[in-house]
């Protein structure tokens, strides 16, 4: 199993939030795991939640939305939705990303591959409206997701996609 850490960088007083991970893979195979819709049930968010993919369509003005249930949020749901600006196979995504319970509160996301030492890097920077709305994402537990979603995106990769 890999052993790469997931490294998210919160710089003080910024609306940014960063997001480093390397992956025993292609860009061309992460590039995949992270724009099928099939794959991205697989591996993101939580591990005790299941998601439910109601629309993501990973091209330049394509949609998405989806809706996180289950586990630990009980009897309610949690669902996120945007849009991709710019998809640029196996080496960027520009997406908006807002999560329905704070509307009108949307983040940019920009997520680059590159290849170092035979791996893929995975880049994720968000850029919050205030550092007020990046805090808040931070107070909600956000971090604890990012680290299941991005663990178990390196599992699905090891077993072969």
């Amino acid at each position: 199993m890999s052993t790469h850490p997931t490294i998210i960088a919160a710089p003080e007083g910024t609306p940014f939030l960063e997001v480093t991970r390397e992956f025993d893979a292609t860009p061309a195979q992460l590039f995949r795991a992270v724009t099928e819709p099939k794959l991205v049930a697989q591996w993101l968010g939580p591990r005790d939640l299941e998601i439910d993919i109601e629309e993501y369509d990973a091209r330049p003005g394509g949609r998405y939305r989806y809706t996180h249930h289950g586990g630990h949020l009980g009897d309610q749901r949690a669902s996120f939705h945007g849009v991709f600006h710019t998809v640029q196979p196996d080496k960027l995504i520009i997406q908006t990303f807002e999560y329905e319970g704070v509307p009108d509160e949307v983040a940019l996301e920009i997520h680059r591959f590159s290849v170092v030492d035979g791996r893929t890097r995975l880049t994720q920077r968000a850029v919050f409206p205030s550092l007020e709305t990046r805090e808040g994402a931070l107070a909600s537990g956000m971090t604890g997701g990012i680290q299941d979603s991005m663990n178990r995106l390196a599992e699905l990769l090891e077993r072969g996609v």
